[in-house]
């Protein structure tokens, strides 16, 4: 194995379970989860998404803790030990799916890191409104494309200094953080007068809407959004844990923990909202566009402008929400640049070549929001047929055998 080093591992059980949290925590649970949860009915959504976190997101999560630690190799090398060369193809579909996600994943982790500057500056509420400021920065087109390139940057900066160095020790430092200013911003958002209807919109289902085949894609794959499950990082990440960590509870600590953060930032958001715009709240939170896609970067400052310290909570918040979305950047560019050193690249080699092309791919993400909405829906829709390629590794290889070997 040429391309990490024999013995690099993860150095101990909280810094794995850490880095794998790292992967899905961030924008997929606190600004996607709440656009897509309010345009598919709020409560009735929750139904298929509770349901697939079972039935998909955690079996997936198991076989892919599994494979990684088995093979010790990306997801090209990993289908080729599983299922032989013929089939090294769908190792490469799984690798370009969340590579394709990586191009405009890095351009929202600019955002995140836009708010927080804008946030500790003081601009971000200086501004004439926090619509207006957010259409200003995504229409701006050079600004969005320079937050793009330094999370590219940071993300780059981290893995080229190993497992332990880099990625295990940033993750330990992120995830806590974020963990904590949820919890507090999903409280102030529960007292906010108001903040009843929000809940009830987020847990009262209208059952007819089940009937609605399109609920139940988004919910799957908001699940895999939210978990991680069928991208391939968690298989990446698994290359490098001890060969005695539990992986059927971690994989449902893991999925569990993920999807409560989406119900964290749900709550928060959707308090936020049917608070500090009655009347109107309804309309906002469903609306397809510029609106509903910026639904934490709009609404999230205002709530914490109505608390004692709001200035300095909405700096914190998006600091830790660009930790998050850094994370989970850095296991996409990790990802990548393993399968290139898998293909025989060098380590140094498959580091500029990843660097640059995440670069160049995410130009369009950047310039225009509806291109990285529509790119979104797309590879949101490939992660399903990503995780059935990892399911059809497992019935090849045999459960009772990757059990007995990998688990």
């Amino acid at each position: 194995m040429p391309h990490i080093k024999a013995k690099e591992r993860f150095t101990s059980h909280w810094g794995l379970i850490a880095s794998i949290i790292g992967i899905a925590i961030g924008t997929g649970n606190i600004w996607r989860f709440p656009r897509i949860a309010a345009s598919n009915g709020g409560g009735t959504f929750l139904i298929p998404w509770i349901l697939f976190l079972f039935c998909w997101s955690i079996p997936l999560i198991t076989a892919e803790f599994a494979i990684g630690r088995h093979t010790r190799k990306g997801t090209v090398g990993s289908f080729v030990i599983m299922m032989g060369d013929r089939f090294a193809w769908m190792g490469g579909f799984v690798g370009l799916v969340t590579t394709a996600i990586m191009f405009y994943y890095s351009v929202v982790a600019g955002w995140c890191i836009r708010y927080f500057l804008g946030a500790a500056l003081g601009d971000l509420f200086s501004a004439p409104g926090h619509q207006a400021y957010w259409d200003a920065f995504t229409g701006s087109g050079w600004q969005p494309f320079l937050f793009h390139f330094l999370a590219v940057s940071f993300g780059i900066a981290v893995i080229s200094r190993g497992v332990a160095a880099g990625i295990e020790r940033a993750n330990r430092i992120l995830i806590p953080a974020l963990l904590v200013l949820m919890v507090a911003s999903a409280i102030r958002a529960i007292t906010l007068p108001g903040a009843s209807e929000g809940l009830k919109f987020m847990f009262t289902p209208q059952w007819t809407l089940l009937t609605d085949y399109r609920i139940w894609i988004q919910a799957l794959t908001q699940n895999a959004w939210d978990t991680g499950a069928g991208w391939g990082l968690i298989l990446t990440y698994a290359v490098y844990m001890k060969k005695r960590e539990d992986i059927p509870m971690n994989a449902a600590f893991i999925g569990i923990g993920n999807n409560s953060v989406s119900l964290l930032a749900g709550v928060t958001v959707f308090c936020a909202v049917f608070a500090l715009a009655p009347g109107q709240a309804s309309e906002l939170i469903k609306s397809a566009g510029p609106a509903n896609t910026g639904l934490t970067f709009i609404w999230i400052p205002q709530l914490f402008l109505s608390m004692p310290g709001g200035r300095i909570f909405t700096s914190f918040f998006f600091l830790s929400l660009s930790f998050a979305a850094l994370s989970s950047l850095i296991s996409m560019l990790e990802m990548t640049s393993l399968n290139l050193c898998d293909l025989g690249m060098k380590r140094r080699n498959s580091l500029r070549w990843v660097y640059v092309a995440a670069l160049v791919c995410g130009i369009p993400s950047a310039v225009s929001i509806d291109f990285l909405v529509n790119q979104d829906w797309t590879w949101g829709m490939g992660l399903m047929a990503s995780g059935a390629c990892i399911s059809i590794a497992v019935s090849v290889f045999g459960a009772a055998k990757l059990r007995k070997e990998g688990i």
